[in-house]
């Protein structure tokens, strides 16, 4: 079973990063963690994980600062939103072209 969520220790030790690169990343809202309610913990769903691997490899390897970052995340989760528009409007109307042959 592959894993849901991963703890903030989990997050820096995979992705090499200082705790302060985290806390920035939410306080700018480029990044939302979770809390367990069992222990108050802060955890990162799979979508989060993958805006900070973007984000850390536009400031690493790009040097993008967080603004930039946080216009590029957003610009990115707005062609995919329109990515997947495009693709159900492709079905319906190849769902059409099969009724009509």
């Amino acid at each position: 079973m592959t894993k849901e969520y991963w703890t903030v220790s989990e997050v820096v030790e995979i992705f090499q990063i200082p705790r302060t690169f985290l806390t920035i990343l939410e306080e700018e809202d480029i990044i939302c963690s979770l809390c367990r309610e069992e222990d108050n913990e802060r955890i990162y769903c799979r979508e989060e994980m993958e805006m900070l691997r973007i984000a850390k490899m536009l400031t690493e390897e790009f040097d993008v600062n967080l603004p930039g970052v946080d216009i590029i995340l957003h610009m990115r989760r707005q062609l995919m939103d329109m990515r997947k528009q495009f693709d159900e409007i492709l079905l319906d109307l190849s769902e059409k072209l099969r009724t009509r042959l």
